[in-house]
Formats: structure tokens, C-alpha cells, sequence
């Protein structure tokens, strides 16, 4: 059965953007540096040793709006299931197929475990969507790739949680630009 592993950037004090998102959509203000491991060369192997393990993808809504479904081809190159609260067709890009769930984070992850067979199954993002899958207890992994900034606000990773979850660290991996740790979700 796939691993269901939430990844995701983020910066020292827990946050997935920086602030000021109304100014700078997507990444807010300064929060590229939580993305410059993937232009390293020892970042791109990470990247692309995700993506080889990886059988499905589920995002939300408004980051598949933000990114443009990834551009023409669809980025991702398998299906992904894109959690949202309104109706959409499904849209295919290139090898990407978009799936839209309005079911809930449950019947999301019970989808891409599906299409994902043997392979993982990664939610990168939003930090809703996240915090969703944790609160329903559907993450086996939680891999963060945390970069060496304090950005003092923005998009917080765990802020609205509101319980505790246990976390096993089983992998850590350095590289220029961050600290990669890789957690088992104790249940």
C-alpha cells in the first residue's frame, strides 16, 4: 500500500510563505529562499528521487490556481488530486491528470492511494491541506525541507493544528540551502 507523505519547504520558525502574501501572491514576501535547495544540484536528485517514488499528488485549490496547473505540460507528470470546495472537471496537461475533490482530504488521499498503487503519494501544499490530512490521520511521512531563515510570519505550517501529533525522525539529509528531515507519523 502507498506511504502517504506530506512534503513540503519550510522556513526555521515554521512558516510555508513569507508575509505579506497580498503584495506577493504565491510565496509572499522573501519566500523564495524556502525554494532555493530544489536549484542545487544535490536538491534537483532529492526532487527527482520524489518524484521517481512517487505515484500521486494532492495540492489544494489555490495552489493549483497560483502555479497555473503547473503550465502546459502540468509539472507533476501523474495524477493529482486537487482538494477543493467547488465543482471542476477534470484537466488534463501533458502526462497530468487533475482531479478535483470536493469530498473532503479523506476521499482525496483514499483516491490517490488508489491511483498511487506500490508508489507514495505526496501532499505538497497548501498548509490547509496539510493540516487537514494530520487532523484526519491519512499521513504516514511528514518530509520537510527546511531552509536556514526566520521569516517571522507568513503561511504558518502547524499553527492550526491544535493537537499534538508524535513524530519519529528516520532520515536527515543536509544540502546547501537546507536541512531535509524526513518524520514517521507515530499513530
Amino acid at each position: 500500500m502507498a506511504i502517504v507523505e506530506a512534503d513540503i519547504s519550510v522556513s526555521v520558525d515554521g512558516f510555508i510563505t513569507g508575509p505579506n502574501l497580498e503584495q506577493e501572491p504565491g510565496l509572499g514576501e522573501g519566500g523564495a529562499v524556502l525554494h532555493a535547495w530544489i536549484d542545487e544540484p544535490a536538491g534537483k536528485r532529492l526532487l527527482d528521487e520524489a518524484f521517481a517514488s512517487a505515484g500521486a499528488v494532492i495540492t489544494s485549490r489555490k495552489v493549483y490556481e497560483l502555479t497555473a496547473g503547473w503550465g502546459d505540460d502540468g509539472f507533476y507528470k501523474m495524477p493529482v488530486f486537487v482538494v477543493t470546495h467547488r465543482a471542476h472537471d477534470q484537466v488534463v496537461k501533458g502526462d497530468t491528470t487533475f482531479t478535483f475533490v470536493a469530498d473532503g482530504i479523506r476521499d482525496a488521499v483514499a483516491r490517490a492511494v488508489a491511483a498511487a498503487g506500490a508508489r507514495k503519494v505526496h501532499i505538497m501544499g497548501g498548509a490547509s491541506i496539510i493540516q487537514q490530512a494530520l487532523k484526519a490521520g491519512v499521513v504516514d511521512q511528514v518530509f520537510l525541507h527546511v531552509a536556514p531563515v526566520v521569516l517571522g510570519s507568513g503561511t504558518p505550517l502547524f499553527a492550526q493544528l491544535g493537537e499534538r501529533i508524535g513524530l519519529e525522525r528516520i532520515e536527515t539529509i543536509e544540502t546547501p540551502s537546507a536541512t531535509h528531515q524526513r518524520y514517521r507519523v507515530v499513530k
